[in-house]
């Protein structure tokens, strides 16, 4: 909403109102954006329910607790911890508050230091107390809500979001970018983290089609005629980067876990009940090592080589020759890693106590084998990009 009103003339009133009080504005409305469009969604599955379904409350209420998962929230059952972000609406509440951060800036600009940290810290400040206010409201019996890592979550991705979109806008990250390689290399681990992402979706993809009758058949036991199918692919479309991010563990050689009876790594295969999810038929059915499990491991090569390309492009002229790309694509691999690792500790997380408190790959061995294996992909492919360049 920021953004588009941000695009009006510039003598509209808004430009004057207070910033504090334009950053609250806008947090309010990019959280009541996120819940009401999450709870609509939620509302009309159940429509397509021939017993009725949810409650329209019961409805906002679960799409409240689904958000406060989504920035790292955690709910008690009775079976234990529910902490499990789904990445796809953590992405988007990052979206929208980068967005908030970026009007802000647009409609006040020139912004100054002091500025973007009062705008991030309004921003954040009305964005956590509105989570605690959801918090309280969701908090049941039988889904407790952990207010602490809830606020915490809230506050990291806030400040994060909104921050990046301020700084970005506003153009005070410029200088800072401009000294030596630092756009061309953040550039360069961007590009390598979206292919990562993109070619393990892509594994993701076909085990599923691999298995397409377990799918169909688990989706059909699961009941709810068209509301439980429709559910069933929202609730897979919203856990499909946790997926991906799963099957990074698996390029990298580590694995991931579904509990801890289920490890899937290139080394061995071991199963275990896993929760009745339709998306969990692309784990394998045998204690084999699946051919498209080892067709994975060219994943960080492939990841470092374009992170490595693509920082090369963005060096500038008098950044020196093939030696110092071959260098800073070396960096660039290493941040790749940790930035892989990162990811993979946001996507994981527990289902409960026992048997399924480990869900996820293991950030740090992760992290460290995609940083060693990206690293030496991205040199080469700098230093060789670099010495075509120039020549």
């Amino acid at each position: 909403m920021v953004s588009l009103l941000a695009r009006l003339p510039r003598g509209n009133h808004l430009a004057a109102l207070p910033l504090a009080g334009l950053a609250a504005a806008a947090s309010v409305a990019v959280s009541a954006a996120a819940l009401a469009g999450l709870a609509l969604a939620l509302v009309v599955v159940q429509t397509l329910d021939p017993a009725g379904g949810q409650s329209v409350g019961d409805s906002v209420v679960l799409a409240g607790r689904l958000l406060l998962l989504a920035q790292g929230g955690e709910l008690r059952l009775a079976s234990g911890p529910l902490v499990l972000a789904p990445l796809l609406l953590t992405l988007g509440l990052a979206w929208g508050l980068s967005q908030a951060g970026r009007g802000i800036a647009r409609l006040r600009a020139p912004v100054s230091p002091r500025d973007a940290v009062r705008t991030v810290g309004v921003v954040a400040g009305v964005h956590v107390l509105l989570v605690l206010g959801l918090a309280l409201v969701v908090d049941a019996p039988e889904a407790r809500v952990g207010l602490i890592r809830t606020a915490l979550g809230a506050t990291v991705l806030a400040v994060l979001a909104a921050g990046w979109g301020v700084l970005r806008e506003s153009g005070l990250l410029d200088d800072v970018l401009d000294r030596g390689p630092a756009r061309a290399v953040l550039r360069g681990v961007l590009a390598g983290l979206l292919t990562a992402l993109g070619l393990c979706t892509v594994v993701v993809a076909v085990a599923v089609v691999s298995d397409a009758g377990g799918h169909a058949a688990l989706a059909g036991s699961l009941g709810g005629a068209g509301a439980g199918a429709v559910g069933l692919l929202g609730l897979e479309l919203v856990l499909l980067p946790n997926a991906a991010a799963a099957v990074l563990g698996l390029a990298a050689g580590p694995g991931f876990h579904v509990g801890s009876g289920t490890l899937v790594s290139v080394h061995g295969v071991t199963l275990d009940a896993v929760p009745a999810l339709p998306l969990l038929a692309a784990l394998p059915d045998t204690q084999a090592v699946p051919l498209i499990a080892f067709a994975s491991q060219a994943v960080p090569a492939l990841a470092g080589l374009v992170a490595g390309l693509t920082m090369a492009r963005w060096l500038r002229d008098d950044a020196g020759g093939s030696v110092v790309a071959g260098l800073t694509g070396i960096l660039t691999g290493g941040l790749l890693g940790v930035a892989a690792g990162l990811l993979v500790w946001l996507a994981g997380g527990s289902l409960g106590d026992g048997a399924l408190a480990e869900v996820g790959a293991p950030p740090i061995a992760t992290a460290v084998a995609i940083a060693a294996q990206a690293a030496i992909a991205a040199a080469v492919g700098a230093a060789v990009s670099r010495w075509r360049a120039l020549g």
